[in-house]
């Protein structure tokens, strides 16, 4: 479980300093819309609960919501809308991050049916 702390805490770190920056640049609307914002604070909290999960081990709710965040950052970078473009950048940064995550998660291991 190295990497994935790793990697999550990358994902937790970078979440922090893309909220830093906008909260500094909040006067300027068109780098800093209200869709910003809340996307944003969403990352902080899915990026916190992830590390979370892979300080406790909880394979299973971190490949959850690490799968679920890879998804809804590959349709926000995807489709056009109120995120500009450097928030979208971020947001590949974070989904390769947390898609690695989910690469070097251990995977359980299925049991002899035959015994």
């Amino acid at each position: 479980m190295r990497t994935p702390r790793i990697l999550t805490a990358g994902y937790l770190a970078l979440s922090l300093l893309t909220l830093a920056v906008i909260i500094a640049l909040h006067h300027h609307a068109d780098i800093v819309n209200p869709a910003v914002w809340i996307r944003g604070t969403i990352v902080v909290a899915s990026a916190a609960l992830t590390n979370v999960f892979a300080l406790r081990g909880d394979v299973r709710r971190l490949r959850i919501v690490s799968i679920v965040m890879v998804t809804a950052i590959a349709i926000i970078v995807a489709l056009p809308g109120p995120f500009p473009l450097w928030l979208k950048i971020e947001q590949v940064a974070c989904g390769l991050l947390l898609l690695g995550t989910v690469l070097t998660l251990p995977r359980r291991r299925r049991r002899d049916r035959t015994a």
